[in-house]
């Protein structure tokens, strides 16, 4: 058995971590957690300028046809470094979305601006009494005319303070079975009607409410079929998870290890130089390792072909709350002091730990939650009956 990625991705990777050398300054990455907000325009627009935003994509569709061994390689370096790369996340998936099911007007008018840098996606899927639960939205679009009109309400509606438009999933039957009466649409921000609240969580980042009222959007914003948004929801979910928190937790790894090996316990000892130290560390090491392996298994699944659905559902649970796990044990190695966080010059590690142990906490639930992972799993992998009431 093999575990490398390939001589070609271990050369891509060595030209992603000179570019990260040259434009992910300390700055960049400072300003993104001090603001809470994933995203900067001139790290972004460098991405683009490589040709970086479509490396996936085909060379006939203007991308650079990276392979998903080299897709592998890019993501892990971008997120061991804490590069604020969420506005690519998302929009990169909608414009895969649009590739597959959008109209051909989206295609020639929505991608080109997605992959050249210039505009992002933001995703209004989540609402506050349905959370994971997307198939539950209420948010309400009623056809009138060529037109719809939408209104209700989104949380965690991440980057809508930057973003140009927002992928809305709107429920366009009330009467139809929870999964069958949605429609997704792609609307304009600066559409008049719609409210962005900003709201801090937990691991610092800004996220948002959006509010809907008498929002008019042409027919032509619509993507999919009238009540076929679940089809679409489906491409869109296939695109979504990615099993960042593992970088995240090589990233706190290597950051408190340097830490240790310099600050003194009590006694006058390095804190590396006690067991204690050593076994939250190694176990760490082995955790990342173990997720790092099956974030592999994802890219070597779709190098042949294969949708990873099941697959991308292990690596992100076991990701998340390996990371969760890790960020608890080591933030007892640094004592109250672990929670301090910049600029206060008696954080340890620089302030990155406390803030990791927050910020653990959130990865279990973005991108589809540690429940919804564990039933993915259960029924789609295993075989397993439906765990959760039908809908």
């Amino acid at each position: 058995m093999d575990f490398r990625l390939g001589q070609a991705s271990e050369e891509f990777r060595a030209e992603v971590r000179r570019f990260l050398d040259e434009h992910l300054t300390a700055e960049v990455v400072e300003r993104a957690w001090r603001t809470g907000t994933m995203h900067d325009w001139g790290f972004h627009r460098a991405l683009a300028a490589k040709g970086w935003l479509a490396a996936a994509w085909p060379p006939e569709l203007g991308g650079q046809g990276r392979d998903p061994f080299e897709m592998a390689a890019l993501t892990e370096e971008m997120a061991y470094r804490g590069a604020p790369v969420d506005g690519w996340g998302t929009s990169e998936l909608v414009a895969n979305t649009l590739r597959v099911v959008g109209t051909e007007e989206q295609r020639r008018s929505v991608i080109p601006r997605i992959l050249s840098g210039e505009v992002i996606v933001c995703l209004g899927y989540s609402e506050p009494d349905s959370g994971s639960d997307v198939a539950a939205a209420k948010t309400r679009a009623q056809r009138q005319g060529d037109e719809w009109v939408i209104d209700g309400q989104k949380v965690f509606t991440t980057l809508a303070h930057e973003a140009a438009y927002v992928f809305l999933l709107t429920r366009t039957d009330p009467e139809a079975p929870k999964h069958l009466g949605l429609t997704m649409f792609l609307v304009p921000m600066d559409t008049p009607g719609i409210e962005v609240v900003p709201v801090r969580t937990l691991g610092g980042e800004r996220t948002n409410m959006t509010f809907y009222t008498g929002v008019r959007v042409p027919d032509s914003c619509r993507v999919g079929e009238v009540n076929g948004g679940w089809e679409v929801m489906k491409v869109a979910l296939a695109f979504e998870r990615q099993p960042a928190a593992n970088q995240a937790a090589r990233r706190l790894l290597r950051q408190v290890e340097e830490w240790a090996r310099q600050a003194l316990a009590p006694g006058g000892a390095r804190v590396i130089d006690s067991d204690a130290a050593r076994l939250a560390l190694a176990k760490a090491a082995v955790a990342a390792e173990v997720g790092k392996l099956l974030g592999h298994r994802m890219h070597w699944l779709a190098s042949r072909g294969r949708l990873p659905v099941v697959e991308g559902s292990m690596a992100k649970l076991f990701g998340s709350e390996a990371f969760r796990e890790a960020a608890s044990q080591l933030l007892g190695l640094a004592g109250p002091a672990g929670v301090l966080e910049a600029p206060d010059p008696r954080a340890p590690a620089g302030g990155w730990i406390g803030h990791a142990f927050r910020h653990a906490q959130v990865t279990t639930i973005y991108a589809g939650s540690s429940e919804i992972q564990r039933s993915i799993i259960a029924e789609r992998g295993l075989g397993l009956p439906r765990a959760r009431p039908p809908g």
